[in-house]
């Protein structure tokens, strides 16, 4: 069916369209042209741009589905309809299993300006009328980089909850050092431009570094003695808040326990059990994500790490309501048998996250006061809750901060530095260290496994 020019004419929020067009640049091959117009209230007059899909990248969910359009969008700030160009992908546009490599910038730079220059005419022809008030418009080609050099889908998976979700390893530019670097990326479709979780790969024992590359998954395994995920670490340096009760639980001879609420691929909860000797529980809602995690990412449970499958607040509320010694049958689903008392912290890593309005941290249910009080209940009195919050806007942020301190004594914040993500630290009690935090041999410990630069940059609010 032959598209109408008149279908373009105006803004319409959230409309997206997709066909495909000839190549000017080769006529046996077809274009894959998607147009989106923002949900948001449209610019007078709109601004259109338009973005070129990277070579053999048409298939990601980033350039292949709506939500990653949406996310494309969203993320260059006043432009009210953007148009992709793209080589057509493969007919079912899931994510390619062969192999990306990025070419060099320079071997692309003649193809796309002879490609931009000869769909200018559609770009313009995609246009809202408005545009043209004041003359012909300018569309300006808006380009899309990242880090990663190379990648393969290592495999495509459906949660009950998440929904479709891939894990891929793919080899990054490192720019401190020459060395070659891997991760292992699992990511939602439903967010496709958001890492749900990111690990860093090694060449098994009996591999050199130059055994093979990206998509030889079993010559590499996960690393789970390094954090590279962005707010992990600052979340784990919250525990230098209360290095002098972890100390007092290490010299008793007991083990620190840590609640997660929220496992994904559980590179958390490796390092809390591997790297600091923590008793570790996790709680995720999607058990197709933690089989994910077992095979992909080196979760494993034992005596001390385990995990429970269901709703992290109800599991919150129903061991608050055990610890009481009241009936707690009212929520169903967990079996409680081995999950104690109290913890030494609780660390919230929980999204709610949509296309249209992006990535909101914690769930606005978890700072529901029944819910904020059955966490403090089943904390240590010198204990902590550290949440990974990614805020829609300030005033959010700042009714969450009224929200926990009418529950909590104090809160700590800190600033992880990329833009969109906060620690943010509540503790059950105010903080009264007795001697310097750097006389704890916890502190040191804490520090060779993490950067003690987020340590140093926690800051009471």
């Amino acid at each position: 069916m032959a598209l109408n020019k008149a279908t373009f004419e105006t803004i319409n929020p959230s409309r997206f369209i997709a066909f495909t067009f000839p190549n000017p640049q080769n006529p046996t091959s077809r274009l894959r042209i998607a147009v989106l117009d923002s949900p948001g209230r449209p610019a007078d007059p709109p601004r259109v741009a338009a973005m070129f899909v990277p070579d053999r990248r048409e298939s990601d969910w980033i350039f292949s589905t709506e939500s990653g359009h949406l996310q494309l969008l969203l993320n260059s700030p006043r432009i009210s309809r953007l148009i992709l160009a793209g080589n057509q992908p493969g007919g079912d546009s899931r994510p390619s299993m062969e192999i990306y490599r990025r070419h060099p910038v320079e071997n692309d730079m003649s193809y796309r300006n002879d490609l931009e220059v000869s769909l200018n005419p559609l770009f313009l022809a995609l246009s809202p009328k408005s545009c043209f008030e004041h003359g012909i418009p300018e569309i300006p080609i808006l380009s899309y980089e990242d880090n990663v050099i190379s990648s393969v889908v290592l495999g495509t998976f459906v949660g009950s909850l998440v929904g479709e979700m891939l894990v891929e390893d793919v080899e990054i530019e490192n720019k401190k050092c020459s060395e070659r670097e891997f991760r292992r990326r699992l990511r939602f479709k439903r967010m496709p431009n958001l890492v749900q979780t990111e690990v860093r790969i090694v060449p098994k024992m009996g591999f050199g570094s130059d055994c093979g590359g990206i998509g030889e998954v079993e010559l590499f395994r996960p690393d789970v003695g390094v954090l590279v995920h962005p707010y992990l670490s600052p979340m784990v340096a919250s525990l230098g808040l209360i290095s002098g009760h972890i100390e007092e639980r290490f010299c008793g001879g007991f083990m620190p326990r840590a609640l997660c609420l929220g496992v994904g691929g559980g590179a958390l909860l490796a390092f809390l059990r591997t790297q600091l000797g923590f008793e570790v529980l996790g709680v995720e809602e999607d058990e197709e994500v933690l089989k994910v995690g077992r095979e992909f990412f080196g979760l494993e449970e034992c005596e001390f790490l385990k995990v429970f499958v269901g709703d992290a607040m109800e599991f919150v509320e129903k061991v608050a309501l055990c610890a009481r010694g009241e009936n707690a049958s009212s929520l169903n689903g967990f079996d409680m048998d081995g999950v104690g008392g109290e913890f030494d912290v609780i660390m919230v890593d929980l999204d709610s996250c949509d296309a249209e309005n992006g990535v909101c941290a914690p769930p606005l249910a978890f700072r529901r006061k029944r819910v904020l009080l059955a966490a403090r209940s089943i904390l240590f009195d010198k204990g902590i809750l550290a949440i990974n919050v990614v805020p829609r806007n300030s005033a959010i942020y700042e009714t969450m901060k009224h929200d926990f301190r009418e529950i909590f004594s104090e809160l700590y914040e800190i600033d992880v530095g990329n833009g969109e993500n906060f620690v943010l630290i509540a503790m059950a009690t105010p903080r009264t260290p007795s001697i310097s935090d750097s006389d704890y041999s916890f502190i040191s410990k804490l520090r060779g496994v993490i950067s003690g630069a987020f340590m140093d940059s926690i800051k009471k609010i």
